[in-house]
């Protein structure tokens, strides 16, 4: 059977949905809190969590706007926020399963797009924001949040060698550059844009997904012989935990006319 890209995510994910549910990485964070911050005032708003994963930006929002839809390509992941957004007492999240390169949803059909982790995930990123651009309503807003290549070649190459070894599902880590140029050619207005740095633990970064022993050693083996300013912006550490760029980018659909 022909492998695609939606096999691969599958593939790597689909039996680690309950762990992406429990990852502190992806459960905790100041950017859960901001996104919140931006739908408050909003009671009646209908939100997109555009590749919810383990939900947690469904159950960080859902009590202050009127409807989330958990959006994701895997019915594993869907299944673990639907009994989690039960189990939290959120009735107003529901789920809806396909890709983000062709959304099911009517043209301005949100208030708000909001998509954590997972547009370095899509077959298609200029495709994807497209379609989040064309189920957001006029004037209002998208944010995403994702680990952001630094763009100096020597720091890109390590970055996307890393993580396609530990996930053979990572499609690309753009930089501001590349994610500036394709909000624009979107059709969004790129508003505040916030970052910080996350640092991840080895040893759960790699179980998280079940990385092949082959490729752990990979990895190490890379991080031991790549040049001292990769190893100074990653703050490679002994035991392989490293820091990475991320970035909150919001930005706005323009009002016709």
């Amino acid at each position: 059977m022909p492998k695609t890209q939606e096999s691969l995510v599958a593939d790597q994910f689909g039996s680690q949905a309950a762990a992406y549910l429990q990852s502190t990485v992806h459960a905790q964070g100041e950017d859960l809190q901001k996104l919140a911050g931006i739908v408050q005032g909003h009671a009646g708003a209908r939100v997109l969590d555009l590749g919810c994963g383990g939900g947690h930006v469904s159950y960080a929002v859902a009590p202050h706007v009127g409807e989330v839809v958990a959006y994701d390509l895997l019915q594993e992941m869907l299944e673990i926020v639907g009994r989690a957004a039960a189990e939290r007492g959120l009735t107003n999240i529901s789920t809806r399963q396909g890709a983000a390169e062709q959304l099911p949803f009517a043209d301005a059909a949100f208030d708000f797009v909001f998509s954590r982790y997972s547009a370095h995930h899509w077959r298609d990123f200029g495709i994807g924001l497209r379609e989040a651009a064309r189920v957001l309503k006029p004037g209002r807003i998208v944010a995403f949040i994702d680990v952001v290549s630094p763009g100096q070649p020597v720091l890109d190459t390590y970055l996307q060698a890393v993580e396609i070894l530990r996930d053979p599902s990572h499609v690309r880590d753009y930089s501001r550059a590349e994610w500036d140029a394709a909000l624009a050619r979107s059709g969004l207005r790129l508003g505040p844009v916030r970052a910080h740095r996350v640092r991840l633990e080895f040893a759960s970064w790699v179980a998280r997904m079940r990385t092949p022993v082959l490729h752990v050693e990979a990895i190490r083996s890379l991080q031991a012989v790549i040049a001292d300013d990769v190893r100074r912006h990653f703050q490679i550490e002994s035991d392989g935990s490293f820091t990475v760029d991320v970035a909150l980018l919001e930005a706005a659909k323009a009002i016709p006319g």
